[in-house]
């Protein structure tokens, strides 16, 4: 072989290894613009990473009074804490925010070096290298007159969220008898007079279900005094707003409803914990092929990075377990430094080894320096033997 084969060979392997980053619109685009997608967006800002923030105006605390426990934010109505954090967040030159739909991801990256197309509702484009998914849950609520119009009000399925505003007060439980037990568990130290409610699911199939969960889960109810109503609910009514009725000193609301069934007198009660399920929010995170299992995507807990490079998934929407407010916000500050990291090792690889920018004779240069002097002799003396 010639010293200029291997010279054009090594060339051609420089080119290939050559980690070349992609010119993106932006660093970061961030889908979600609840607490999760603004503290991500925050994060990547304060570090001058250019970033794209979307929102749909879509959020799972939409409809709640008031966020609580969120240190320095109790009490806070969840759009007077999005707008406040925008507010912030605009202070970075960097920071971008798009009122906005997302309609679909693409890769077009490597293995090596991430980067990715998205589509607007509209069919506009934007580019960036990573991408961060706060794109959130929604409930799935069954179509019973009365529950959606007052959920987050009065109805809630997070006691820490909402429980304290209501303690003391007549609780109900909604939903499938299994999932009782785990309601009172969570509520026993606010409320003593439980209902739950379980809507004709008190039957064999529901027993063994509770049974596989709790085997002693009868005996446990009984101790905390939990009353089971199995009737089948035919509305749940509001008779009292607690956004009217406060004793703000106390900080307590009360809310009163009426559950209706299709058999018996009503029963009152001033706040019902639900046991519902959820779902993904968007249906980008199927789209993308990300690994998505019970409604959750599947992310690397140490990061929050999702199955496909470049992908980052936070707050609800994701899998490491927690739904509320400071996880959100630290789920997304996590994301937030790890993809700030991993630009940073990409831009310094590209830094040593990008070759893209030389001219041949620069790359023909770097080629000779990485073979050096020591093949000369070798191939001198297979020149004179042939």
């Amino acid at each position: 072989m010639k010293v200029a084969s291997i010279l054009s060979l090594s060339l051609s392997l420089l080119a290939a290894s050559a980690e070349v980053i992609p010119k993106t619109d932006y660093d970061v685009i961030v889908v979600g613009g609840g607490p999760a997608g603004l503290s991500a967006l925050s994060g990547v800002s304060r570090v001058r990473r250019s970033a794209l923030l979307f929102d749909d105006h879509r959020y799972r605390n939409g409809p709640t009074r008031n966020m609580h426990d969120v240190i320095g934010n109790d009490g806070t109505p969840p759009d007077e804490f999005r707008g406040l954090a925008r507010e912030q967040i605009s202070k970075y030159p960097s920071a971008h925010f798009k009122n906005g739909t997302v309609k679909s991801i693409t890769s077009t990256g490597t293995d090596d070096v991430s980067a990715f197309t998205v589509t607007d509702a509209t069919g506009k484009n934007y580019t960036a290298r990573k991408i961060v998914l706060g794109t959130g849950l929604r409930d799935v609520l069954p179509d019973t007159p009365g529950l959606q119009e007052s959920f987050g009000k009065g109805i809630w399925w997070c006691p820490w969220c909402d429980g304290w505003e209501h303690r003391d007060q007549p609780l109900g439980v909604l939903g499938n008898l299994s999932d009782v037990f785990g309601s009172v568990l969570e509520t026993n130290t606010l409320f003593s007079d439980i209902t739950a409610f379980v809507n004709g699911t008190q039957n064999p199939e529901g027993e063994a279900q509770a049974t596989a969960s709790h085997d002693d889960w009868k005996e446990q109810l009984k101790a905390w005094n939990v009353k089971i109503d199995n009737r089948t609910i035919t509305s749940i009514e509001r008779i009292q707003d607690g956004a009217v009725h406060q004793n703000k000193t106390l900080d307590a609301q009360y809310d009163k409803f009426l559950v209706h069934f299709t058999e018996g007198e009503p029963v009152e009660r001033g706040a019902f914990i639900t046991n519902f399920h959820t779902a993904q929010r968007t249906d980008l995170a199927y789209k993308m092929g990300l690994n998505v299992s019970d409604e959750k995507i599947v992310v690397d807990t140490s990061g929050m990075r999702a199955s496909e490079f470049g992908v980052y998934a936070i707050g609800d929407a994701n899998s490491d377990g927690s739904t509320n407010v400071p996880h959100a916000m630290f789920s997304g500050k996590k994301a937030a430094v790890y993809l700030h990291v991993q630009l940073s090792r990409e831009d310094s690889a590209s830094k040593i080894s990008k070759r893209g920018d030389l001219s041949y004779r620069e790359l023909e240069k770097e080629a000779r320096r990485a073979i050096g002097d020591n093949l000369e002799p070798q191939w001198a003396k297979a020149t004179r033997r042939n």
